[in-house]
């Protein structure tokens, strides 16, 4: 008897044994897909296609994608660079890396991109990225993963490839392709309000865009944006809730649509004439 029960305890521990070799290898082989959380998800965007964030995630993609747009890269830059910050960082702004890696793109001071301080700045960091794509020759008819390699000169040539996908449905959400594409939740209480939400997301606006938006003249709680046409209009729109955690937005509406932190969803609004020219979103007022 006793030396069944010493059998049977010796299967078990070997059973456990195999059990966490495997999921080790799992974590080996798929660890880059694990890097980007399974919980906080507080954002999903649908355009052709489902992808779902976190709201540091989600800023960081808007801004990408509109520093893009700001430099005039093609739509097709964007894909390139949202692929190469999810392989990166997991579109997180990494404080380090590889060695002296930092920020969404992991740019090396030592390889000459730029300070730290420069590098950990998601603006200049993705300003940068585009400014050496372009000097790539025949990039735009390259693969997602071949094009960032020319620029990131990655020890995992293909690694970039397997974001294709989740970067062209943000790419067609960011740029206004898609109505209503980017819905966030915010949850708890907003990192800014008032006054300071509004200034924050006027100079976002101007760094990210290239545009001001105008407070509200009767109280420091709203601003507007003008939209040229409704494709602008989503772009300011989505960039707007993307950024609602760390700006702390709490209503946007544009095209007949509204988006609330409490619902985290855009609705239809009733009884009143879509805003066509026009983004107009509200901060939380100061507690």
């Amino acid at each position: 008897m006793w030396v069944r029960t010493r059998a049977v305890v010796g299967s078990g521990v070997v059973l456990v044994l195999v059990a966490v070799v495997g999921i080790w290898i799992v974590f080996r082989q798929f660890g880059e897909r694990l890097r980007l959380p399974l919980t906080s998800r507080t954002c999903t965007v649908q355009a052709d296609g489902r992808v779902a964030l976190d709201a540091d995630q989600m800023a960081n993609a808007a801004t990408i994608a509109a520093i893009g747009i700001q430099r005039e890269m093609p739509e097709r830059a964007v894909v390139v660079a949202l692929a190469t910050a999810y392989q990166e960082s997991g579109l997180r702004n990494l404080a380090g890396g590889d060695r002296d890696s930092l920020g969404l793109f992991q740019q090396r001071p030592s390889q000459g991109w730029g300070t730290p301080a420069q590098i950990r700045d998601p603006r200049y960091a993705a300003n940068r990225f585009y400014a050496a794509l372009k000097k790539v020759r025949g990039w735009e008819r390259m693969r997602v993963t071949d094009a960032a390699q020319k620029v990131q000169r990655s020890a995992f040539p293909e690694a970039y490839q397997k974001w294709a996908d989740e970067s062209e449905v943000l790419t067609r959400a960011l740029l206004g392709h898609a109505t209503g594409a980017v819905a966030c939740t915010v949850g708890g209480d907003p990192v800014m309000r008032g006054e300071a939400a509004a200034a924050a997301l006027t100079r976002g606006l101007t760094l990210d865009w290239g545009l001001a938006a105008a407070a509200s003249a009767a109280e420091v709680t709203g601003l507007s944006v003008p939209a040229a046409d409704e494709r602008r209009g989503w772009r300011y729109a989505h960039w707007l809730v993307s950024h609602a955690h760390d700006h702390g937005v709490k209503r946007v509406r544009f095209g007949g649509l509204e988006w609330t932190a409490r619902e985290g969803t855009w609705n239809p609004v009733g009884g009143a004439a879509p805003s066509a020219d026009r983004v107009v979103a509200e901060v939380f007022a100061e507690a």
